[in-house]
C-alpha cells in the first residue's frame, strides 16, 4: 500500500498547484472572494476523485495537463459542494480537514459566493482548448460533468438526503440516495480518461461498474467514520447523520454488516478492471484503501 500512499500523495501536491494556479489572484474587493475560494479548495483532502481521473487517464495514455485540469475542475465542483453542505441551512458543520469551515471562516454570504464560484470556474476549466483541443470532447466532458454533478446527480442526491432526515429508507432508497450524491461524481471521474481518448463501449462500461461500487464502498466507510470515528481522526465534525436524524448504510445495517458490505463492494470494483491489466494495479489498491481509510 506504501506505493499508492504515495501516489496519492503526489498526486494530490500536483492537484493542488493546478487548482492554485487556476484560481485568480487579486486584490481589491474581489481579493477576498478569491482568497476564500483558495481556502475551499486547497485546504488538504484526500483528492480521490482527482486521483480517479488521473489513473483513468492514464489508461489510455492521454497527458498529463489534460488529466490535471479535469482533476481539478472535478475538486472545485467537490470543494463547492462541501463547502455548501456545511452551511448551517444544511448540515451546520464548524470543522472541514481539521479546519474552520469556510462560512465559520469567512461568513456565510461569502461562503454561499465561493461555492457558486467554484462551480463556474470548474465548467470555465474543462471548456477551455488546454484541456482538451477537440471541442466535440470538451462538450461531451462538459455534458458529462453537469449531470454527474446537477439535479439527475449529486445536488439531486443531496435533495434526497435533506429529505431523509427522520425518516425510515430500504436499502434501495439509501443505494440510489447514495448512488447521485457520490456515485454520479465517482463515476465522472473513472470514466473521464474514457471520454477524453474518445473511446466509448466496453472499456467506459467497465470503469463505470468500477466507479458504482467504489463509491458505495466509500459511501459506507463514511458512515462508519461519522458513527465511530472521532473528529481527531477525520478532520471533520462527526455523529452528523445522527444529530440530524438520518438513515445511512450504519443505521440500517449496524456496524459489522456494514464493514463486511463495504469490504464485498471493494472486492467486486476490483473485478471490472480486468481488461486494463496491470495498468489499472493503483485502481485496484485503491479500492481496499477506500474501506481500510480512518479519515
Amino acid at each position: 500500500m506504501s506505493d499508492l500512499r504515495q501516489a496519492l500523495k503526489d498526486n494530490a501536491e500536483a492537484v493542488n498547484k493546478m487548482m492554485d494556479s487556476l484560481i485568480p489572484k487579486a486584490d481589491g474587493g474581489q481579493g477576498k472572494l478569491f482568497e476564500a475560494m483558495r481556502y475551499a479548495a486547497t485546504s488538504g483532502g484526500k483528492r480521490m476523485r482527482p486521483f480517479l481521473v488521473v489513473q483513468s487517464t492514464g489508461l489510455f495514455g492521454l497527458t498529463h495537463q489534460t488529466a490535471l485540469r479535469t482533476a481539478a475542475a472535478v475538486e472545485f465542483i467537490h470543494a463547492y459542494s462541501l463547502v455548501h453542505d456545511d452551511l448551517p441551512a444544511m448540515d451546520n458543520s464548524y470543522l472541514r480537514r481539521g479546519k474552520p469551515t469556510t462560512h465559520v471562516q469567512y461568513g456565510e454570504a461569502v461562503a454561499i459566493l465561493v461555492g457558486d464560484a467554484l462551480l463556474t470556474l470548474a465548467f470555465e476549466v474543462i471548456n477551455d482548448f488546454d484541456t482538451h483541443p477537440d471541442p466535440v470532447v470538451r462538450a461531451n466532458l462538459v455534458t458529462a460533468l453537469a449531470q454527474a454533478a446537477g439535479a439527475r446527480g449529486m445536488v439531486g442526491g443531496q435533495m434526497l438526503d435533506i429529505q431523509s432526515s427522520g425518516n425510515e429508507l430500504s436499502m434501495a432508497e439509501i443505494v440510489r440516495l447514495q448512488r447521485l450524491k457520490t456515485g454520479e461524481l465517482f463515476s465522472f471521474c473513472c470514466e473521464a480518461g474514457a471520454i477524453l481518448a474518445k473511446t466509448p463501449g466496453r472499456a467506459r462500461q467497465s470503469l463505470s461498474s468500477y466507479a458504482h461500487d467504489l463509491g458505495l464502498a466509500f459511501q459506507i466507510t463514511d458512515d462508519l467514520l461519522d458513527a465511530a470515528g472521532s473528529t481527531a481522526e477525520t478532520g471533520k465534525s462527526v455523529r452528523q447523520d445522527a444529530e440530524n436524524n438520518k438513515p445511512n448504510f450504519v443505521t440500517l445495517l449496524g456496524v459489522e454488516r456494514a464493514k463486511s458490505q463495504a469490504q464485498i463492494l471493494a472486492q467486486q470494483a476490483v473485478s471490472h478492471l480486468d481488461q486494463f491489466d496491470s495498468r489499472a494495479d493503483l485502481l485496484r489498491e485503491l479500492a481496499q484503501y477506500a474501506v481500510d481509510r480512518k479519515f
